[in-house]
Order: C-alpha cells, then structure tokens, then sequence
C-alpha cells in the first residue's frame, strides 16, 4: 500500500473532514479524495461511509488507520537507522585494491585506523583487467583501481577520488648494462627483453606505447602480473619490466635500479572508485582522507599533490 495513501486516511480520521486534512496538508480536497479513491482500490471491504456532509471511517477504515500509525513509527525508525548508518564513524568499510596498492597502502591504513572511534576495515585484494574495476563498486564500499593515464576515463555513474599520479619508470638490474644512466631512451630498449603482464593488464597499452615509439614490436619473454615476481625475474637476469614508481618500487638492495624514459614520459592513475550513495558515508569519507594522507606521505617525487 501507498505511505501517502494511509496517512491520508489516518488524517482524515483524525481530522474528521476531507476539507479539514486538505487544509492541513496543503493540497485541494479533490486530490485527497482522489488518493483515498485509490487506496480503496486495493481493499476488498469500504474503508470510508457517508455520515451526512462527512466521510468518515469504516471500522475497517479505523482499523487500517492504526495500522497506519504503526506503518509511520516503522519508518521513522527506519529514517534514524539509515541516519544513524551514515553518521557512524565507527562503521566496517570495505576495501578493495589491487596486489600492489593492497601491499602499500593496506598496513599503514589499518594503523592509522586503529585508534578509537575510527572505522572497521575490511580489507580485499583483487587482480583484474582495468575494465573490470568498476564493477567491484557493487561488492566493495571502496576499490583502489588503476589505469594508464591517457585511456578512457572511468564510467560517469562511479564517483572517482585521485589518490596518485604514478610515474612508470623501467626497472632493470644493477649489473644492466644501462644501470648507471640517469635516464633512458626508447631507442636504448627495443632489443631489450621485457617482462610484460597478462592482456588486459593496464601496462599493456604502455608497452605498446614504447614499441609505437620504437617503431617494432618488443621482445616480451615473460608475462607476470605481480610487480615482485617481475622484480624477481629483473634481478635475476637481463630482462627489464616497467614498474610504477610509488607503489611497487623495489626496496633498497633488491639489485634492482628504476629509470625514466626520457622521450617518454609514462604514468598511470591511481585512484579510489565507490557507488556515488557511498559518499555519503561518515565512515567512508574517513577512509577515504586516511588514504589520502597515506599516499603523500609515501611520495617519492618532487610531483605536485592530486587536487
């Protein structure tokens, strides 16, 4: 039944006269009528009867308008629930991000979150393709996603906060024969061996970019989506792999040096993807500035903060 179809009843049995709940609410009497006309519809006995000038309840009627009053308890309290829901600080989020995001940011969030009052962290880590992030939104309060910094921008219905802009630097051994340069070149890598990662992996497009550039095809040798197995197979040997500078740098004496390509400046986008009603959140909206916090005090370069 209709919220505004019963509380028209119950007013009309308080109030005695349709003319009496019109004035009340505002509205004409025809329109009240009409209203009670439809809720009538969905009753099988009268609900209403003629008592001279005045409608009035049927004890059916009277009996439909206490439940109605009971129907208007219920969703106030609903109403404060929801409220209450949104305004808890303290409420579990859900956060998702990919391996290498989940390894930076996942520990400090979780000590920086862990004081009294703060929100319950549910952490997650997924590998997808860069077009299958936004669909995690529908599972995850919060998804940490990434993709290259000159493809297609993330659907309009998904509410976006830019967490970093990610510099993609090659990552090679100590003992590569480049090692010591300060920067390389596109024409310095086209007979390189290069660990890529799995089609649909938002570094693919990057290496096309490289190869575009150098005008042939790379030599891949390995395809690797975790940035530390990659880092494992670089140290180990000749290859070379594009690494992002922020979140998957290798730790110092790894063996492993990362370079920028100077006739190719290559980044991606890191950034925090929700439903748009998740903002509304107090909870989430902590999560969110506690990431926020995590990632510029984890900054490397000289870059300016994301707005």
């Amino acid at each position: 039944m209709d919220l505004h179809q019963l509380r028209l009843l119950r007013e009309l049995g308080e109030r005695g006269s349709l003319a009496a709940v019109a004035r009340a609410l505002h509205v004409s009497a025809s329109a009240v009528s009409q209203q009670l006309t439809a809720l009538q519809r969905r009753v099988e006995v009268p609900l209403t009867e003629r008592q001279g000038r005045n409608l009035v309840l049927t004890g059916a009627g009277q009996a439909l308008a206490r439940a109605a009053v009971d129907v208007s308890v219920a969703m106030r309290s609903a109403e404060q629930a929801v409220s209450q829901y949104l305004q808890d600080p303290s409420a579990t989020v859900s956060l998702c991000a990919f391996n290498s995001a989940g390894l930076t940011y996942f520990g400090p969030l979780l000590q920086d979150l862990s004081g009294e009052g703060s929100p319950r962290l549910i952490c997650y880590d997924r590998d997808v393709g860069q077009e299958d992030f936004p669909a995690l939104t529908a599972d995850y309060d919060l998804v940490i996603a990434h993709r290259l910094e000159h493809s297609r921008p993330w659907p309009e219905t998904i509410t976006v906060r830019p967490l970093v802009r990610e510099p993609l630097d090659v990552a090679m051994s100590e003992k590569h024969r480049l090692a010591h340069a300060p920067s390389v070149g596109v024409a310095d890598l086209i007979a390189e061996e290069w660990v890529s990662v799995q089609d649909g992996f938002p570094l693919v497009p990057a290496l096309q970019a490289i190869a575009v550039h150098a005008g042939q095809p790379l030599n891949v040798t390995h395809r690797i989506n975790e940035f530390f197995i990659a880092a494992a197979i670089v140290s180990a040997g000749p290859a070379i792999a594009l690494m992002p500078r922020h979140t998957a740098a290798p730790p110092p004496g790894s063996g492993i040096v990362l370079k920028p390509i100077h006739d190719l400046p290559l980044a991606r986008r890191v950034d925090i993807l929700c439903r748009p009603e998740a903002m509304h959140r107090t909870a989430v909206l902590q999560v969110i500035a506690a990431l926020r916090r995590s990632s510029q005090l984890r900054r490397t370069s000289a870059e300016p903060a994301m707005p």
